[in-house]
């Protein structure tokens, strides 16, 4: 074993020797303190044992076969990063980097089985809008290419209904679309503030990833924000406040979709500095089956509102979001049961990339652990979850 591999892992999940010594639960043994003992492994003194290489491979969040690579591996190429980024050492950006690799991988694979079928063109709408600058233009060929049709998706009675619909569209169109926000367990959440979405703009098999962390209103805006990507042909990661050309473009062209700026502006002699503000936000919010913080950000865009104004009010909102998802989570947690493990996973990975694994096991293209590793699943999960849920008779 290279030990070199041992630091280069440790070291890129933001980690000194102290601490990553507690998390792999290396202890102090006959008068050598862990963090000395992980000195020794990682020059080659000791050879790890493999439990503890499992235990590494968690709080590393790297595979365990990585620990065995001949040398340190080159970086994968993850795009642009669209982000106002905080410290690249941050635990957030770790596991961040953690997931986007994940994905990247899950998307090769995706793509390999797709390479395979000869009957498979590539997605017509990826980079189909490379020369266009103008927001309105963008979200015109938005709604061109997946045939999108707001009233229809506005009488949805509930948010979630509502992606579901625009989720349908994107799919059909070719184009993966996941929800992901942790890397495997709840304890690796990654909020909202530290990304959004992600896009793969790879014209046999793109990906749009979503961060089910954030709010559910917010899920539709990051998915045609990230499909605007797509158009562009620009493959990367976004999150926070837009700050640049491309990012603008992409979040002006999805709410344009999504809301018409005269929507934005009839509800400006409602506002008046107070409460009024919100139960115009509201109201709109409701109707459009957006965001309010995505109604507060638009009436700062039009100058409706001042910057310190959208923020205390976005602020405001998040706040409060954040309270009722604790006050869910309490509630959830007192509950007996809950929602079934694979309908929630059916749910996270998209009815285009589970057809696909039950494609490729139906004619042997794919083995039960590529189709594990392509879900981001066990081995021994993998027929169940390709099992088709049954419909209930009418």
């Amino acid at each position: 074993m290279n030990p070199e591999i041992l630091i280069w892992a440790r070291e890129t999940a933001g980690l000194d020797r102290e601490t990553a010594a507690r998390k792999i639960d290396l202890k102090a043994a006959r008068g050598v303190a862990g963090e000395d003992r992980l000195a020794a492994l990682e020059t080659g003194q000791v050879p790890p044992t493999a439990p503890l290489l499992r235990r590494m491979a968690a709080q590393y969040h790297r595979p365990l076969l990585t620990f065995y690579l001949p040398k340190v591996p080159t970086p994968a190429d993850l795009g642009h990063d669209f982000r106002t980024l905080p410290d690249q050492g941050e635990p957030s950006n770790v596991l961040l980097a953690s997931l986007l690799r994940d994905v990247k991988a899950r998307q090769a694979l995706v793509r390999e089985v797709l390479e395979d079928d000869e009957d498979v063109a590539e997605v017509e709408l990826v980079g189909s809008a490379v020369t266009i600058r103008n927001p309105e233009a963008l979200a015109e060929r938005i709604v061109a290419a997946i045939e999108f049709n707001r009233q229809t998706y506005r009488a949805h009675a509930r948010n979630e209904d509502a992606f579901a619909y625009l989720r349908g569209l994107v799919e059909g169109k070719g184009v993966f679309v996941l929800l992901a926000g942790d890397c495997g367990h709840w304890s690796t959440a990654i909020e909202a503030n530290v990304f959004r979405g992600f896009a793969i703009a790879d014209k046999l098999a793109p990906f749009i990833v979503v961060n089910d962390q954030d709010a559910k209103s917010a899920w539709a805006f990051t998915l045609l924000h990230e499909l605007a990507h797509l158009l562009l042909g620009e493959t990367g990661v976004s999150g926070g406040a837009p700050h640049g050309r491309v990012e603008q473009l992409c979040n002006d062209a999805a709410a344009a979709v999504l809301v018409d700026l005269t929507e934005i502006t009839s509800i400006g002699p409602l506002l008046d500095g107070g409460e009024g503000d919100v139960d115009a936000i509201d109201a709109l919010a409701n109707q459009a089956r957006i965001s309010r913080s995505m109604v507060a950000y638009q009436l700062f865009r039009t100058g409706m509102i001042a910057e310190a104004r959208w923020e205390a009010l976005r602020d405001a909102f998040q706040g409060q979001w954040r309270a009722q998802k604790a006050l869910n989570r309490e509630k959830s947690r007192s509950e007996d049961g809950g929602p079934n493990w694979y309908v929630v996973r059916r749910h996270r990975l998209g009815a285009a990339i589970l057809a696909v694994a039950r494609q490729g096991m139906a004619d042997g293209s794919l083995t039960p652990t590529r189709a594990a590793r392509m879900l981001g699943v066990k081995p021994m999960n993998v027929y169940p979850l390709l099992n088709e849920p049954r419909r209930a008779s009418t």
